[in-house]
């Protein structure tokens, strides 16, 4: 499984999901790494489909994605049990991660 970490340099929420992507490989027992991948250009952005900061993607699949998204350097929400947020839940990632 490849797993990367897709985010913009300015954003305020990649390090938490980082953090909490982590966590949820750890908690369905898979031990891979994570590749953090920068997004610098709109280019980039476009080449890769990137919806947002942070994205989290799994074997090229975005886990939450989301229809009519733009693509571009941005800023990315999700929505959690509190309300939007940042970054999905660590609840929500071993969701999402357990039925690949």
């Amino acid at each position: 499984m490849r797993v990367q970490l897709l985010h913009i340099a300015d954003c305020p929420s990649w390090q938490l999901a980082d953090e909490r992507l982590r966590r949820a490989l750890r908690t369905v027992g898979a031990e891979v790494e994570v590749e953090r991948v920068l997004i610098r250009t709109p280019e980039q952005a476009a080449a890769r489909g990137f919806h947002g900061s942070p994205s989290i993607v799994v074997d090229g699949v975005d886990l939450f994605p989301h229809a009519g998204a733009p693509v571009g350097l941005s800023c990315r929400l999700y929505p959690t049990p509190g309300g939007s947020a940042g970054s999905p839940t660590v609840g929500q990632l071993v969701e999402v991660l357990s039925g690949r």
